[in-house]
């Protein structure tokens, strides 16, 4: 049983009018495969208001620009993110200096988020000044947070 030569060109014509809707439809496949991959991405928008109580903070080791917030930006749960800043002690005696965190909102968010630093727990003197590290830790469970805010009280006692 051959086939005639109008069926072999209405094969190859068929064959011809389906390639691209078999690319199209691998087209379709991948960008719903992106689509789900980003949708289940979670990014977090932080800012965080930087409160000195004793001590001036500061971008620089000239300690000329005032750190007021740090913007953390996009966030990932399982992340830790770094912003340096450079403590000056503003007093007249040496002092310790301490880190605390409050006003969270949304108010659960400190169930996922941490912030510490690498101050070592020296005292500075007066005018002395120290560059550390503050370091956002995002929980990997980290859900139903779309953006956060929160105030950065850094102080000194002595």
């Amino acid at each position: 049983m051959g086939f005639s030569e109008e069926d072999r060109r209405m094969s190859f014509r068929q064959r011809v009018a389906l390639k691209p809707l078999a690319v199209l439809g691998s087209l379709v496949a991948l960008t719903v495969l992106a689509s789900g991959f980003v949708r289940s991405s979670v990014r977090i928008v932080g800012r965080g208001t930087v409160k000195a109580v004793g001590v001036g903070v500061f971008w620089n080791s000239n300690c000329t620009n005032p750190v007021s917030f740090i913007d953390w930006g996009m966030v990932e749960p399982g992340s830790m993110n770094n912003a340096t800043v450079y403590v000056r002690n503003e007093g007249n005696v040496a002092a310790s200096i301490s880190l605390a965190t409050e006003n969270w909102n949304p108010s659960n968010a400190s169930d996922y988020l941490t912030l510490s630093w690498n101050y070592d727990g020296r005292q500075l003197n007066p005018r002395e000044v120290v560059q550390t590290a503050l370091i956002l830790s995002v929980s990997s469970s980290v859900h139903g947070i779309e953006s956060f805010s929160f105030d950065i009280i850094i102080s000194s006692s002595g």
